[in-house]
């Protein structure tokens, strides 16, 4: 049974990097030009889309909302995996930039176009966290999506539970521009591939997008209020799928 789980993570890794590197000379072009990025993001989602399938993964998205695809929303999801980034390209079909960790710009080639075409914020320095706020707030007034982990990265070590406190940046910059927050609920990612052990498991991935939460009226003082209410709509979802 081992060498079978074996051969299949090394048929996992290959599509994943076949894939990438296929894509790659696309992505350098469509990276050099601010108005060309939008293809570039199509990229990035058909990468998730194209991979999923060739490693027997198929994606199960139940929609509770529809986005449109002409809003602007800040999209807050649970992180128990790195598959969730990869799925999201699969989930969302709206423009959008994550908010990712710097380190991730040292991974070679990956590190390249997610530095371009996403947001990286280094959560231990001040000066990067104001950067990373300015750029996504400029992000939402152009109509593009924002996508967030508030847990602050792959933090909880007992999934399906969440880490708290959630992070105030979602927040923060959805009250400020007063668009809608979307939970969304990766229930089971961290069954097929958890962050201690990067070995995947086959089955449906599933997902759940919710009803937005509108922040129009909302202010600062509201943050709290609306994390608690995210948190306990991602929450109470993965307790429901998983009990």
């Amino acid at each position: 049974m081992r060498i079978f789980k074996t051969l299949y993570n090394i048929w996992a890794a290959f599509w994943l990097l076949f894939i990438f590197l296929l894509l790659f000379p696309f992505f350098w072009l469509f990276l050099q030009k601010e108005s060309w990025k939008p293809k570039a993001h199509y990229l990035n989602r058909l990468w998730g889309k194209l991979y999923f399938p060739m490693i027997g993964v198929p994606i199960r998205v139940e929609y509770r909302f529809q986005p449109d695809t002409q809003q602007a929303y800040v999209f807050c999801a649970n992180h128990f995996s790195y598959l969730d980034i990869a799925a999201m390209g699969v989930v969302l079909k709206n423009y959008y930039a994550f908010v990712g960790k710097s380190a991730i710009k040292k991974v070679p080639l990956f590190g390249y176009m997610f530095s371009k075409l996403h947001i990286q914020v280094d959560r231990e320095d001040r000066s990067s966290r104001a950067k990373s706020m300015t750029r996504s707030v400029r992000a939402l007034q152009n109509g593009r999506s924002i996508v967030i982990f508030p847990e602050g990265g792959i933090k909880s070590k007992t999934p399906p539970l969440m880490h708290k406190p959630l992070k105030d940046g979602a927040f923060v910059m959805a009250v400020q521009q007063q668009v809608p927050i979307v939970p969304v609920t990766f229930v089971n990612n961290y069954k097929i591939m958890f962050d201690s052990n990067p070995s995947l498991t086959r089955m449906p991935l599933r997902v759940v997008v919710h009803e937005p939460i509108s922040t129009i009226g909302k202010t600062q003082e509201d943050i709290e209020a609306l994390k608690e209410e995210v948190f306990q709509v991602i929450q109470s979802t993965l307790l429901a799928y998983n009990s």
